[in-house]
């Protein structure tokens, strides 16, 4: 029996393949014409890239990424230092702040899949220090409630399992696997708003038991409801489920920069291109990796 307080969903958008970075492949979700932002939310990409795809040298300045690899691997590099791969299963939760330039390239020549999700930051967090979160796979938290339901909790709590992410932005990520016939239910806090994307499978979302396949986003509705039901109808059901608590500030996006007002815009271009301000030694810096697939 479906809970009372369970979300229904009040919007359903179909993500349709565009190319971003390089030539790189991604299904837009959040962040498309159709839902340029959900507060707190700027965009989620699902992104499934080959090399010489991918995205060279950029910066960014106002806001966090997300980026949790489902298939491949992805080396990452950026002006400060910082380098890395991410792997099956991997997280890195990035807070830009201030600012950081980066690059994000394919490792290998065989499929790179996974989810990037920008997370607006509230003005007093916009001027902070950049600064990483790294979960490879094998400690990033999950929880099995029952054969067939495999979770796992990127950020925030399900099932009584919850990630050790630090949000600036108070937000819930949880990836979410259901063999066909299985159901949850998870628990969302009455203040957050929400949304649902399906990556593979079909299923009923919401109090209204919405059926949806892949590539869809689904916006939950925000009237003071507790939880989200999902029943899986395939065996390859897999969605996740991504929530915050709105910030209700004025968001203006340019690019790469999100800021609150235009001529923070500005501020933010003119940092960049004197290195300044966070972007010390921005413009002399190359990553090397930007040319790794170069022909």
């Amino acid at each position: 029996m479906v809970s009372t307080t369970a979300r229904s969903i009040v919007e359903s958008i179909l993500s349709r393949e565009q190319m971003d970075g390089d030539g790189a492949r991604v299904y837009r979700s959040i962040g498309s014409r159709q839902l340029r932002h959900l507060d707190p939310f700027l965009l989620l990409d699902e992104f499934d890239v080959r090399a010489p795809a991918g995205f060279p040298d950029h910066p960014h300045r106002g806001f966090e990424t997300v980026t949790y690899m489902l298939e491949g691997e992805f080396l990452h590099e950026d002006f400060k230092g910082h380098k890395g791969r991410i792997g099956p299963g991997d997280l890195q939760w990035m807070s830009a702040a201030k600012g950081i330039v980066h690059a994000e390239i394919p490792a290998s020549d065989s499929r790179a899949h996974g989810l990037q999700l920008w997370i607006n930051l509230a003005a007093k967090d916009k001027h902070a220090e950049a600064n990483y979160q790294e979960y490879p796979a094998s400690e990033v938290t999950h929880v099995s409630p029952e054969d067939g339901v495999q979770i796992k909790v990127i950020a925030g709590e399900s099932y009584g399992a919850r990630s050790p992410v630090i949000t600036r932005t108070p937000t819930m990520f949880i990836d979410i696997k259901l063999a066909k016939g299985k159901s949850i239910d998870q628990v969302i806090p009455e203040d957050y708003v929400g949304f649902i994307y399906t990556i593979q499978g079909t299923a009923l979302f919401g109090a209204d038991k919405h059926r949806s396949e892949a590539h869809h986003t689904l916006v939950l509705s925000n009237n003071g409801e507790t939880s989200i039901p999902v029943q899986s109808l395939s065996d390859d059901c897999h969605f996740v489920i991504i929530a915050g608590k709105p910030i209700r500030e004025p968001i203006v996006q340019h690019g790469p920069f999100v800021m609150n007002t235009q001529q923070e815009i500005y501020q933010a271009f003119h940092d960049y291109s004197r290195g300044i301000n966070g972007f010390e030694g921005a413009q002399e810096w190359t990553s090397s990796i930007r040319d790794r697939w170069a022909k």
